[in-house]
């Protein structure tokens, strides 16, 4: 008998030669590219970070106060590791900011008190733990729901946040898409949505839904559409999966962006549901990633919700082991004061406010220089993003001609926009709308 070899590439050769590539981010792509164009007139309008007037980067006011007070208080404790499932505190704070309909200005929360005072969802029926941002807690979720509840599939939006469809196939649930996007009008294809789901979609289905500030479009449900969406989601046993990236950046009122979720958590009979929350847009913070996932279960008993949280903790010490403590530090020290948290509200309305004038802007300048097309839409989106309905090929011409970066479905970020580049970026859309127009 010879003697087994393990096997070994040939000289020269390596294991992992055969590999297929992988289709890279187009967001990232595309800020590479930005960043080494070297035009004067060169224009960001693709990445999701909000900007000032300046065309900088904005730390908050309020989390530069909580930061300075950190420094000087030199916490001997300050760089350990927080429990697998996260800290306490921040995560007390953060469900009461989706889940309770009350001021985030009133006393903060103690042991679920205002939680339970303010909103039919008793903080017994909701397990939550810490997550990295916003990805990290829609992955989490995921890989939770298809290890526990074993979805015959997921129904995403169409469009949806592109990272939507890497963290799903990522756990191996199906993925199908319900309509969205009315590409014609600019407006929420609700009938087309309503009327797929209906049809299609089987009990246990998870629905993927954009708590506020829908990214790409900017399109949201109306309240009396939220209602018809979570009566459906009743009837037939469907999953909900909040998304809830821009609580508070989209209007500058946290309680009004996160109404779609309190709605679905006071239907009787009750129903479970999932939300995946992020403070990257929020609180300016987007590289300490800061995050959480709430599951709410009808059923409340200890056992029920220790065997939830075991298995959460067991996805999270499997991925990360612990999450990183100095943003979501920040945030609960922000949550728990009433002083800091009315600056908190002021810098949101900073932000939410200068994104809102930036598109009336850009809508202005357009209908003044008589723009093909109808623009309205601009102005009827909320949030960061807006759909421009701008075709893959009037994007070209943008980036390559004007120097005006976006991505190709003509999603752009309305905070890359200011007083000074508006007028620019209207005039090279009037221009290529005008010359596709023409030459159609």
């Amino acid at each position: 008998m010879g003697i087994l070899q393990d096997p070994q590439p040939l000289s020269g050769s390596s294991h992992f030669s055969s590999l297929s590539p992988v289709e890279t981010d187009e967001v990232f792509n595309l800020l590479g590219a930005y960043r080494q164009d070297t035009h004067p007139s060169r224009v960001n309008l693709g990445a999701g970070v909000y900007c000032t007037d300046e065309g900088e980067s904005w730390p908050l006011r309020v989390v530069e106060r909580v930061e300075k007070s950190l420094y000087e208080d030199r916490d001997p404790r300050r760089h350990d590791y927080i429990p697998i499932e996260g800290d306490r505190r921040f995560l007390d704070v953060a469900r009461d900011l989706v889940f309770s309909s009350s001021s985030p200005t009133q006393p903060p929360s103690h042991a679920g008190k205002r939680l339970s005072q303010q909103s039919s969802v008793s903080p017994d029926r909701v397990v939550s733990v810490q997550t990295i941002s916003g990805t990290g807690a829609n992955h989490t979720g995921a890989r939770f729901l298809a290890e526990t509840l074993r979805p015959g599939c997921v129904w995403l939006s169409d469009p949806t946040w592109a990272n939507h469809h890497v963290i799903w196939s990522s756990v191996g649930v199906a993925q199908r898409l319900y309509p969205y996007y009315d590409a014609r009008n600019c407006t929420v294809d609700f009938s087309a949505m309503m009327a797929t789901l209906e049809r299609e979609a089987q009990p246990r289905d998870v629905v993927v839904l954009h708590a506020c500030a829908h990214n790409p479009t900017g399109l949201d449900p109306s309240r009396d559409q939220w209602a018809a969406i979570a009566e459906l989601c009743r009837r037939k046993q469907l999953f909900p999966f909040f998304d809830s990236a821009y609580q508070g950046f989209a209007s500058g009122d946290p309680a009004r962006d996160a109404w779609a979720i309190r709605h679905f958590c006071e239907l009787q009979p009750p129903q479970e549901l999932c939300v995946a929350q992020s403070f990257s847009k929020n609180f300016g913070l987007y590289g300490q990633r800061a995050g959480a996932f709430h599951l709410v279960v009808n059923d409340a008993s200890m056992v029920t919700r220790a065997s939830v949280l075991g298995r959460l903790a067991g996805i999270l010490r499997s991925e990360i082991s612990v999450s990183p403590r100095y943003g979501s530090t920040i945030v609960r020290t922000v949550l728990e004061s009433e002083d800091l948290t009315h600056a908190w509200l002021a810098d949101l309305q900073v932000m939410s406010g200068r994104i809102k004038a930036m598109r009336l802007a850009l809508y202005s300048e357009l209908c003044r220089l008589q723009t093909p097309g109808s623009w309205k839409h601009i102005v009827d989106q909320v949030g960061m993003f807006s759909y421009t309905g701008l075709t893959p090929a009037e994007v070209a011409i943008l980036r390559e001609r004007y120097h005006i970066y976006m991505l190709s479905s003509g999603r752009i970020s309305v905070a890359g926009l200011n007083t000074k580049n508006v007028q620019y970026v209207a005039a090279a859309i009037h221009a290529v709308r005008t010359q596709q127009a023409y030459q159609s």
